[in-house]
């Protein structure tokens, strides 16, 4: 199972999101973003046509992550929301293949885990 996760500022679009896919050169089985930002990315996901995990935000803390990032720690309490929301929705023993990749607007990150289960 290959998840791509999400961190995104409330003012994301959905070419943002694009965009930051796009870095990661990977397409998912699925996404993952924090639940408090599961409508923000509903129609993107649909427009792909890929499911979405909605993680609740508390369940981040304590993630490692590969990367770390300052802003992240200070609102979510993790090094990246987005490989943290990637590990949380690919499962057990995940790993992260790619680490977290930014919008070209700086406005949405995407890092993708491979999880144990096809």
């Amino acid at each position: 199972m290959v998840i791509a996760g999400f961190g995104c500022r409330a003012g994301a679009t959905p070419e943002s999101l694009r965009d930051a896919l796009a870095a990661t050169g990977v397409r998912p089985d699925g996404l993952a973003v924090p639940g408090d930002r599961a409508a923000l990315i509903a129609g993107f996901a649909q427009g792909e046509g890929l499911p979405v995990s909605a993680i609740p935000p508390a369940a981040l803390t304590g993630i490692a992550t590969p990367t770390r990032s300052d802003p992240s720690i200070t609102h979510r309490g993790v090094g990246s929301v987005a490989e943290a929301v990637a590990l949380a929705a690919a499962g057990p023993g995940a790993r992260i293949v790619v680490t977290r990749q930014i919008s070209s607007d700086r406005m949405a990150t995407c890092a993708i885990a491979q999880g144990l289960e096809s």
